[in-house]
């Protein structure tokens, strides 16, 4: 791996393209850690989502340990995609949107379109989430919550040091809810030896499942949230190549670690054979296993995770639709309204949010490849975009795969999503 000079790298001329950043508007230097290790949750708590709990409880219910492939697979998938992502966005300073955009004008608006969208989607569920959330916590209705939980997600962009609240928010969240999964996770004393057989010999695998998680956990927005967070925060170039390296598997890592606890907590209740709440079967998991407290817990686990998945949908849905120095007190009012949005249509919304945030996951593992596609192909065919950086070959050949088990996966999924709501 070999980098180039970085004052060399910015004298070298620059294509000219639709949506070229203004560098003259981008941070002189990178800030402290502050920005890293919120890049890090961020990417995190985006990725474990409501969708990700409701997913993991009702999967874990209709294939029990088997599961476990599916949850092996998404991280191993999560790896080679957050890998290449983190590097080739992180050295060129580009979003995904620029990058594209510069690869064939008008592409990055295409994948900014489709990805707001999915984060739409994701981001009504998102809101649900808290809105159930809130219902386990402390009994509130669940619209009401989710309007409460939408107000302080405005705050969050509304206050005078955004990034600052963004960064150490996502943080406490992640943190609270890798606490109490593993609490759950050791009191529900889930079956580890079928656990570890089931993940490299399943008994069955199904492919709608595996998209749908894999779109949940890695696809759409959520493929961007972190990388996106320090390339606003200037983390990026090839002299910072290895701090975007070292960030992505801290961010794989706590994702990881946060999928396999509550994957545990599911298959420890489900192995008892009790039967479980279809309307929400992820809280009567945390029930089953902990009582009341579980319950409670539960209530704190999804409104956690719902509250970071806003803020992580709305930070990077609006990062596709506006260009980098774009002023960052009108940006503020776009992610406000694009939750503003959100909650009005989950408000108005009548299909079960169960339903809805399966959905959001199967929709954004369909945006996926096309998203990681324009990053590969950055890698491979436009290094005058990284600044004389040369990206491994060997990630780019696992990427390459993975694009191609994505593609395959989402074509034989198609079918399979109009089932969810029949």
């Amino acid at each position: 791996m070999t980098t180039s000079d970085p004052a060399s790298s910015k004298a070298a001329a620059q294509p000219e393209f639709t949506n070229q950043p203004d560098t003259a508007a981008q941070p002189a230097a990178p800030r402290g850690i502050g920005p890293m290790v919120g890049a890090v949750f961020l990417m995190a708590t985006s990725s474990i989502g409501p969708g990700f709990l409701t997913q993991t409880s009702v999967f874990t219910v209709q294939l029990g340990a088997a599961f476990a492939f599916a949850i092996l697979l998404s991280i191993l998938v999560d790896i080679a995609i957050q890998l290449n992502v983190w590097r080739i966005l992180g050295v060129s300073g580009l979003r995904a949107s620029e990058l594209a955009n510069a690869i064939l004008p008008g592409l990055g608006w295409v994948l900014a379109v489709l990805v707001a969208i999915g984060g739409l989607v994701f981001n009504i569920g998102n809101i649900a989430g808290t809105g159930l959330g809130l219902n386990a916590l402390a009994g509130l209705d669940p619209k009401i919550g989710g309007a409460i939980s939408a107000a302080i997600a405005i705050f969050v962009f509304l206050s005078k040091r955004a990034g600052v609240a963004l960064d150490r928010i996502v943080a406490a969240l992640g943190a609270i809810m890798i606490l109490l999964m593993l609490y759950v996770a050791v009191v529900s004393r889930p079956p580890l030896g079928e656990a570890l057989k089931q993940t490299v010999m399943p008994e069955q695998v199904d492919f709608l499942v595996i998209t749908t998680l894999i779109g949940g956990t890695v696809g759409g927005y959520i493929t961007f949230a972190g990388v996106h967070r320090l390339i606003d925060s200037g983390h990026t170039g090839p002299e910072n190549v290895r701090h975007l390296a070292n960030s992505s598997i801290m961010g794989i890592v706590v994702t990881g670690i946060m999928r396999v606890l509550l994957f545990l907590a599911v298959l420890g209740v489900v192995a008892t054979g009790v039967t479980l709440s279809q309307d929400n079967t992820a809280a009567d998991v945390f029930y089953q296993a902990a009582g009341e407290f579980g319950l409670r817990a539960f209530g704190l686990v999804l409104w956690a995770a719902g509250l970071s998945s806003v803020i992580g949908a709305s930070f990077t849905s609006v990062s596709f639709l506006t260009k980098q120095g774009f002023d960052e007190k009108k940006r503020s009012w776009l992610t406000v309204g694009f939750i503003l949005i959100s909650t009005v249509i989950y408000l108005f919304l009548g299909a079960a949010p169960q339903a809805l945030l399966i959905f959001a996951g199967a929709f954004n593992g369909l945006i996926l490849p096309l998203g990681f596609g324009i990053v590969l192909w950055a890698g491979w065919r436009r290094k005058d975009l990284l600044r004389g950086y040369n990206h491994p070959t060997w990630l780019l050949v696992l990427g390459a795969l993975v694009l191609v088990l994505t593609i395959c996966m989402g074509a034989r999924s198609l079918t399979g999503l109009a089932a969810l709501w029949a």
